[in-house]
């Protein structure tokens, strides 16, 4: 069976593209109180997905509450467990649902569970995620400035705004056609899950603006509208739809062993056990394995990107 891949909501569950892509485990010590969902039940639940796949890795939101962390890293504890990886990630709801559909799909592909694991951060670095907001005054999640927030105030008001890889803000005066958001340079797909504002704008301008390879309707995430601070909102999130030119990307990274619990990682700190990657000078020296070569990774894209 593939690693696990697990989410806190069933909203961050999307469809699978494929029939060999499988689902999410949506973990119910995170959806439901501890109180209507005991300690041991947590346990029993993460100890059967362990049994039956190996691996875990936990998709959390960075904004989740302390409560809902303490709980995951309580069970991993308790089950003293190296098999599972508790990622948390800066990415909005519907950003995080399309990494987890990602890392989904790669499940299924011949990565190790560190690899896996830790290509989570990779992958964020080319998820382009927003939303169209009918006000920032309450946003925090990106920088906002005092203009923008006097503005919000104003009847009609509407806000193009990035929150990853990069943040960005920008208000759209008329029909929005002259304003844009700095987006990928690579072939993506998007999602977009409407709120309570029309989504003519990012249909009908962003996605031919990115030069979106595909457009597709979601259902917003229960999560967006305190994330946004706003229920006037669509949310949008542009990513690589392709699992070749993901395995591709995954496989273009050095990969190393970690010095304490032995798995294999990309980047510089282990998913699982969180230790760091020592220094270069300290780190053995691997050979590149076969059919996986230090490629740019921006050529790389470019050559998914038809």
């Amino acid at each position: 069976m593939p690693t696990a891949v697990a989410v806190t909501g069933p909203d961050l569950v999307l469809p699978s593209p494929d029939r060999h892509t499988p689902s999410a485990a949506v973990l119910q010590c995170a959806v439901r109180s501890p109180r209507a969902y005991s300690l041991d039940q947590a346990l029993t639940e993460m100890d059967m997905l362990i049994e039956h796949h190996g691996y875990v890795i936990v998709l959390c939101p960075a904004s989740a509450p302390a409560a809902l962390t303490h709980r995951l890293y309580a069970v991993r504890s308790v089950l003293e467990s190296d098999r599972i990886a508790v990622v948390r990630s800066d990415l909005p709801p519907l950003g995080l649902a399309v990494l987890a559909l990602q890392l989904r799909q790669l499940s299924v592909c011949d990565f190790s569970p560190g690899v896996l694991a830790s290509a989570a951060r990779l992958l964020s670095h080319y998820i382009y995620a927003g939303a169209l907001l009918g006000s920032v005054a309450r946003l925090d999640r990106v920088p906002v400035t005092l203009q923008s927030h006097a503005k919000s105030w104003l009847p009609g008001a509407r806000f193009a705004v990035l929150a990853t890889p990069r943040p960005e803000l920008v208000r759209l005066s008329g029909d929005g056609s002259q304003a844009g958001l700095s987006g990928p340079g690579f072939g993506t797909k998007m999602l977009y899950a409407p709120g309570q504002l029309a989504s003519d704008w990012v249909t009908g301008h962003l996605a031919p603006d990115w030069r979106s390879q595909g457009v597709e309707e979601a259902r917003l995430p229960a999560e967006s509208a305190r994330w946004w601070a706003t229920g006037k909102l669509v949310e949008f999130a542009a990513a690589i739809p392709d699992i070749s030119v993901l395995y591709q990307l995954v496989s273009s990274v050095r990969r190393d062993d970690c010095h304490w619990c032995g798995l294999e990682l990309i980047g510089d700190r282990c998913a699982f056990c969180a230790a760091p990657l020592p220094p270069p000078e300290d780190r053995p020296d691997r050979s590149v394995r076969p059919g996986r070569a230090d490629r740019p990774v921006r050529g790389l894209l470019s050559r998914g990107a038809t």
